[in-house]
């Protein structure tokens, strides 16, 4: 019975976490079509064929499924798997402006942006947290040498996710983002002789194909956290 007792428990734990996954799929869907405000649970609940009574037992209300998207943005971008220091910078960035036509999380979190003032605060925003993510590989270039040493790690990381932003909402508008990787490479070839070392500027990889998504011969993913270890 103990045995039977715990089958049960195991199979009905992997269907709410199938339930959960389904539901913040359809989220994403959801959000990335209509935005934070015209999206409802309802609507949610539709896409993800499950109750609303279903979504409020994974989510006490729209603004927590807003925020379990915009929080695990950093982690869905894939980058290569020699990617470190002042070229895991780049690379983040380039293959988060390929991924987000892709991945509908990342569509998600790119339209949520402009409304997070309805679902997160300040000091946990999209912005916030991407700056950090910027920030700890560009203190690992610093540390290696491979930006200038007058750099202000802090402030270039703001000016890169500034410019990111921007470079989103104006491809949305003119092109529905088609040429955002491009546009991100722009500012790279303007901003990359301002801070890299001469030496670390030459061997810069600055490229499309450094940008798709990659698998390991097991199937896994490297995310953006992959190149920040030291």
């Amino acid at each position: 019975m103990t045995r039977v007792t715990g089958r049960r428990a195991a199979l009905q734990q992997k269907r709410a976490l199938r339930t959960r996954a389904d539901i913040l799929r359809a989220a994403a869907e959801v959000f990335a079509e209509r935005g934070f405000s015209r999206a409802t649970l309802t609507s949610i609940g539709d896409r993800a064929g499950v109750t609303l009574g279903a979504v409020y037992f994974h989510f006490r209300n729209k603004e927590e499924l807003a925020r379990a998207i915009v929080q695990q943005q950093p982690d869905r971008v894939v980058t290569p798997a020699d990617s470190t220091g002042l070229q895991y910078v780049v690379d983040v960035t380039v293959s988060w402006a390929h991924q987000v036509l892709e991945d509908v999380f990342l569509l998600a979190g790119a339209r949520l942006v402009m409304e997070q003032e309805f679902f997160v605060g300040s000091e946990q925003n999209s912005h916030r947290q991407w700056s950090h993510v910027v920030a700890e590989g560009l203190a690992l270039a610093k540390r290696r040498r491979e930006v200038r040493a007058a750099t202000d790690v802090e402030a270039v990381a703001r000016l890169i996710v500034n410019a990111c932003t921007g470079a989103q909402m104006h491809a949305h508008l003119e092109s529905g983002r088609a040429d955002l990787p491009w546009r991100v490479m722009d500012m790279w070839r303007c901003l990359l002789p301002a801070i890299a070392t001469p030496a670390t500027l030459a061997r810069i990889e600055l490229s499309e194909a450094r940008g798709r998504p990659r698998q390991d011969p097991a199937g896994a993913t490297p995310n953006a956290r992959a190149g920040q270890a030291p």
